[in-house]
């Protein structure tokens, strides 16, 4: 998933301060505060309609912002970010900035992420395999994502980027079958 220059930046600059050792902040805290107003700007459609209309004043906006954000128990830094983007008229991407943010703070924490595809539901046993082989494979820690697709016939479709480690039974045949052609 690509992310607008605009949200890069301000995600760069928060994972900036989330991950400050002097800031004395919990990357993960910040993550879930802001995601908990996230959750509330976007369940409300008079909430959105008041942060992002230019005629409703600067000082409002962040009255609203800060109860909403007293109510949610958000801390200070969290805070300070929302007026940030509510003072530059940037609300409204909230959404793309913290999906950045996650982005970049995994990679800042030495994360990888994978999405990983198998014919059926794994169990655990089997996801925990996946992880540690995904991990041996990158080097770095890695998030998964699982997901069924019912079109494989058998294995698993990991993707990390654009890299792909296709261990479907559809991919090992078509291996086999351009080995056979190239003899």
């Amino acid at each position: 998933m690509t992310h607008s220059a605009l949200a890069s930046r301000y995600a760069s600059a928060l994972v900036d301060v989330a991950t400050d050792p002097k800031a004395g902040v919990d990357p993960h805290q910040l993550q879930s505060e802001l995601r908990s107003f996230e959750a509330v700007f976007q369940s409300s459609a008079e909430l959105r309609n008041a942060l992002t209309s230019p005629s409703v004043p600067p000082v409002r906006k962040r009255a609203v912002v800060g109860r909403i954000g007293e109510k949610l128990g958000v801390s200070r830094i969290a805070r300070n970010f929302l007026f940030v983007l509510t003072d530059h008229r940037r609300i409204a991407t909230l959404t793309e900035v913290l999906d950045a943010f996650d982005l970049l703070l995994d990679e800042r924490l030495g994360f990888t992420r994978a999405e990983v595809s198998s014919a059926r539901d794994l169990d655990q046993r089997q996801r925990d395999a996946v992880s540690h082989e995904l991990e041996r494979l990158t080097g770095k820690k890695v998030r998964l994502r699982f997901a069924v697709d019912r079109g494989l016939l058998g294995g698993l479709v990991a993707r990390i980027g654009s890299t792909v480690y296709d261990g479907s039974v559809r991919g090992q045949l078509q291996a086999l079958g351009k080995r056979l052609e190239a003899e």
